[in-house]
């Protein structure tokens, strides 16, 4: 009998440990993680539609993996599981009818980005638009009746396209092509190709090697894209399709100027546009926008608000049509954009400004007009908020705990994405009080349940200017209380990035670290996003002694804790995040080993060679050739102190970065080689700067991998 009895204890235990039992996460895990995002509610409030963006094996190899997005429908009341609508190719962008039986969407076909109609009758997804230059951003009119889109319109095209610029007209803002006083050269050359001919023979030899890609005739300013450079201006322009198949699409933007957002006023007779109107500047280099209002065909545009040297934004009509919220701000980078209201029929002089020192998105008017709904990030995490109109008293709805990527509002219905510890993406709906929140999908919930993941603690210190800086510490999943643990110091970017439990993009990264033993800290040195613009502002001219005190400060605080190993630390970063990395052993000799991926080392060659170049002006206040600012940038360049870097190195860059400018990289990599360091380099073929965001997830892996395994080898056991 208690033989028996003993037996039956322990398959209790057993069968209780494999009810409990929890795994460590794995790098893989990252290949699990399903993202949401595009919410929107139907007009009735009752159902939802999303994107998800899942990753799948890609093809015959084991190790290849492909970005798949499919659009979801769910209750918004929970009573049953999100439902796929879209099948086999990637959807995205869904936008619900007027009278909720259709939902319309964005798919590739032919290359092109196309427009296409689900009816909830049932059938297949009828394509709407095949428009030789595509179609996304589908916005329906009030009526149902049309649909409003943006399609990208190169300038090659814009000249010769008879329906668009049916005149043939040419820019009036200058071109810059060197040795011509007008923009003449713009007009058609009708001349035969013959490279013995004379000029105009010539010239049209020239362009046809252009034209064929033999060669890249570089005139703008900004020629750098993510992965490539290009020669070729774009301009986004927006159009009205009728809502039969078959029907073609009518430009309700013109011109050689760039249009960012439209949409319908609430009557359907209007249209509310964002753009630069200009004719002055190049593209290029006008940086401000302005708000116009014009008819539902485009005519008689009207500018609403915009100013020299200023950008307005964000623009949302009331639904009574009456009041107009939107952002204004300065065109400089370093700048917190301010929320305002004003009547649609007013002017500059009826703006009333809503007092909110922080980055504001997603913009939305409650039904009754009471309330202006927004999502902004702050302290580590993205709360929903909302303003009351009247007395302009800002409320979170949500804590700083978490981050909402997306989310929309109707009637009494919220419906949003969430990011915390606990799950990376999920779907939750409330009431527009944020009472009674209820998760509604487990699209990560059921594989992260069987994990063991580690919690972040908050901590925070005031640094020297007065500033509370906030960071986080995460121990080792196999925590226990007594053992000293190496760590990692892990750095954000921008550098007006912020990272706290509601950063969605760094939360596999994080727990991977955490369960292979690591503690973990991260925070927002300044010049952080997230805490308004003074803080975000603290770093012009400094961008390496400042924010250096603040990452070591939280670090020396974390150790004082006693669960840290101090003689097996790691620091690791990307983008600006590497810049700070370089600067940091360049001045601090306390790692054992250091990882900077797709960083800046010289500021000077980085205006030429990145295409976030103006990061230099905005926060060093001139350009290279300055006296004043080239004694800046020198100081502030960790290349300048690359001689006192002698802690073991891996640098890591996309081989098609142009965001930071490879060659950024290889002049670290090369000054370490020669002084005889030790460093290694890794590239990786075809990535760009979004490469362990969004990159090809082989390569993901890859990285996060070498990181790991490079601090091993100098960090030991």
């Amino acid at each position: 009998m208690r033989k028996l009895f003993l037996i039956l204890a322990v398959c209790s235990a057993s069968l209780l440990f494999a009810q409990t039992a929890t795994e460590p996460v794995k790098v893989t895990d990252m290949l699990k993680i399903k993202q949401l995002g595009g919410v929107t509610i139907s007009p009735d409030g009752s159902k939802a539609a999303f994107v998800v963006n899942n990753i799948e094996p890609d093809g015959d190899s084991k190790w290849e993996y492909k970005y798949v997005n499919q659009i979801y429908v769910v209750p918004t009341d929970g009573s049953s599981a999100p439902k796929q609508l879209t099948t086999r190719e990637s959807a995205s962008q869904p936008a619900w009818s007027p009278d909720g039986k259709k939902l319309a969407f964005v798919r590739v076909t032919d290359g092109k980005s196309q427009i296409f109609l689900l009816s909830f009758d049932g059938g297949e997804p009828v394509q709407l638009t095949k428009f030789k230059y595509g179609a996304g951003s589908p916005k329906w009119s009030p009526d149902g009746k049309k649909i409003l889109f943006s399609a990208g319109i190169p300038l090659k095209d814009l000249l010769k396209d008879t329906a668009l610029n049916p005149t043939k007209e040419i820019p009036r803002w200058p071109y810059e092509k060197p040795g011509f006083a007008d923009n003449s050269q713009l007009k058609a050359n009708t001349a035969k190709a013959d490279p013995d001919g004379n000029w105009d023979e010539i010239r049209a030899y020239l362009e046809n090697n252009a034209a064929d890609k033999k060669a890249k005739v570089i005139n703008k300013l900004n020629f750098q894209e993510e992965s490539t450079t290009t020669a070729e201006i774009s301009f986004n322009h927006f159009f009205v399709v009728n809502t039969e198949p078959g029907s073609q699409p009518a430009a309700v933007t013109h011109g050689f100027y760039r249009f960012s957002a439209a949409e319908f006023t609430p009557d359907g007779k209007q249209l509310l546009i964002t753009g630069d109107m200009d004719d002055t500047q190049h593209p290029d280099r006008s940086l401000e926008s302005e708000l116009f209002i014009a008819d539902a065909d485009g005519s008689h545009l009207k500018m609403l608000l915009g100013a020299e040297g200023k950008t307005y934004n964000s623009g949302r009509i009331s639904p009574s049509g009456k009041w107009l919220a939107f952002q204004y701000g300065t065109t400089s980078f370093v700048d917190v954009p301010s929320l305002a209201i004003m009547p649609v029929t007013g002017n500059s002089k009826d703006i009333i400004t809503i007092p909110f020192d922080r980055n504001k998105g997603n913009i939305t008017w409650s039904n009754d007009e009471k309330y202006l709904y927004f999502a902004a990030q702050s302290n580590g995490g993205a709360p929903i908020y909302r303003v009351d109109v009247k007395t302009k008293q800002v409320e979170a709805l949500t804590d700083v705990n978490s981050g909402i990527s997306s989310f929309d509002l109707k009637n009494n219905t919220l419906v949003f994405v969430k990011t915390e510890v606990a799950n990376p993406f999920e779907l939750y709906a409330a009431d527009a009080s944020l009472k009674n929140a209820k998760r509604i999908s487990s699209f990560n919930y059921d594989w992260v349940k069987n994990k063991t993941l580690s919690y972040p603690e908050k901590k925070s210190f005031v640094n020297e200017k007065g500033l509370t800086i906030e960071y986080w510490v995460m121990k080792p999943a196999n925590f226990e209380p007594g053992k000293k643990y190496p760590t990692i110091l892990n750095i954000h970017g921008g550098p007006s990035a912020m990272w706290g439990p509601g950063e969605s993009s760094m939360w596999h990264e994080f727990q991977y670290y955490a369960a292979k033993g690591y503690v973990v800290v991260y925070g927002n040195p300044r010049g952080s996003g997230g805490y308004g613009a003074t803080f975000l502002r603290a770093n012009i001219n400094d961008w390496g002694a400042g924010p250096t005190s603040d990452v070591l400060t939280y670090l020396d605080k974390t150790g004082e804790a006693g669960f840290i190993d101090t003689s097996r630390l790691a620091v690791t970063g990307g983008s600006y995040a590497g810049y700070l990395v370089a600067w940091i052993v360049g001045h601090d000799q306390r790692f054992k080993a250091a990882c900077s991926q797709r960083g800046v080392y010289d500021l000077g060659t980085f205006f030429g060679e990145g295409n976030a170049w103006r990061l230099v002006p905005n926060y060093f206040g001139g350009y290279p050739w300055e006296s004043a600012t080239k004694a800046i940038l020198e100081r502030e360049s960790p290349i300048t102190y690359v001689q006192n870097i002698h802690t073991p190195y891996i640098i890591f860059h996309g081989e098609n970065d142009l965001r930071t400018g490879v060659i950024q990289g290889e002049m670290l990599y090369r000054s370490l080689k020669v002084l005889g360091r030790t460093v290694e380099y890794v590239r990786h073929p075809g990535g760009t700067h979004e490469l362990t965001r969004s990159g090809n997830n082989r390569q993901r892996i890859d990285q996060m991998l070498r990181t790991i395994e490079f601090f091993e080898r100098f960090i030991g056991r």
